[in-house]
């Protein structure tokens, strides 16, 4: 198209692998040019999710090819779209799954496939709030853990962004929910959202607090987000055919494989890379009827400007706990 020449924007680049620091916010990147599927996104707001750290950090099993830009979840205005664009058109509000040149920018390319259109009653950063955490939750729930209206779903970690989420979901299913948090704005926002109890996993004996909150039967599936610290007890707070489905762990852990056992219960891994083409539709169904019906509205923490983004990279990780999505902002 011969426009992307000579124009520039601000992004934040890494050029190695390390800690927040590394991410580096340039004035002088070349303006991304859609290729003939593509659309050219003014980013409004970006979602800053934990995978991002990982990867960022060099530990993570992906390792882009140096330098990048971090960034899937972003929302917007489309600027450009390519020749073989016929689903959007410049001025349209949308949001990402997915972007190939890295949403913590001003301006980024993604696939037409990745984009899709952000309803009139969400803000630009709860469109940023939507790809990952969203996809995730549906992900974990349904595609892998089955699971079916009348159970119960115990969401650990629930007050952050697959955790609201999940609780959503959870509810929109038909499941019985049960959230934990670690502050009490965590704990108010969980039940907000719509779970039917919370706990505090700070306290000592949470776990025993929640196998009496479910009258001693235990649960049918967990949500666990760091496993490497709850695995264990995750196991023996399921019930018969119960499902850990594992979406965050930071480490390694010790398991009794017996308590696998006894109850014939499962593990099972959450990979959002691992979605197929139709896994993928299914959930954007999901959760367009979600959208429409109401239930859907992610919920907003800690919004950071661009050049900021190492703070909030590091709040992520070492805050005292999560309260909504955070966002990146232009």
């Amino acid at each position: 198209s011969g426009t992307g020449d000579c124009r520039v924007m601000k992004a934040v680049c890494v050029s190695e692998f390390g800690g927040p620091e590394v991410l580096r916010l340039l004035s002088d990147v070349p303006v991304p040019t859609p290729g003939r599927r593509q659309v050219l996104i003014r980013v409004r707001a970006c979602g800053v999710n934990p995978v991002e750290t990982y990867i960022r950090s060099g530990t993570y099993a992906r390792r882009p090819p140096l330098p990048y830009t971090p960034g899937s979840d972003v929302s917007g205005e489309v600027q450009e779209v390519g020749e073989e664009v016929t689903s959007f058109k410049a001025g349209e509000r949308v949001f990402t799954t997915a972007t190939l040149s890295g949403g913590y920018a001003e301006l980024c390319v993604a696939e037409e496939a990745s984009v899709f259109r952000l309803p009139a009653g969400l803000s630009p950063e709860q469109g940023a709030a939507l790809g990952v955490p969203y996809c995730t939750a549906h992900r974990a729930l349904v595609t892998r853990a089955h699971a079916k209206a009348g159970e119960t779903v115990l969401i650990h970690g629930a007050s952050g962004g697959v955790g609201v989420a999940a609780v959503q979901l959870g509810r929109a299913l038909g499941l019985r929910v049960l959230g934990t948090a670690g502050t009490r704005g965590g704990l108010d926002l969980v039940l907000q959202q719509g779970a039917h109890q919370v706990f505090n996993h700070r306290e000592e004996d949470y776990t025993h607090k929640i196998l009496e909150a479910t009258g001693g039967a235990g649960v049918d599936v967990v949500l666990e987000m760091l496993a490497n610290l709850n695995l264990g007890a995750d196991l023996q707070m399921l019930r018969q055919g119960g499902r850990v489905a594992v979406v965050g762990s930071r480490g390694s852990v010790e398991i009794n494989p017996r308590d696998t056992m006894a109850k014939e219960s499962s593990i099972l891994g959450v990979a959002l890379a691992s979605a197929t083409p139709e896994e993928r539709e299914e959930c954007m169904a999901a959760l367009s009827t979600g959208m429409e019906e109401g239930w859907l509205r992610p919920s907003v923490g800690r919004c950071y400007p661009l050049k900021m983004a190492a703070q909030a990279h590091q709040d992520l990780m070492e805050g005292p706990g999560a309260c909504g999505k955070t966002v990146l902002t232009m």
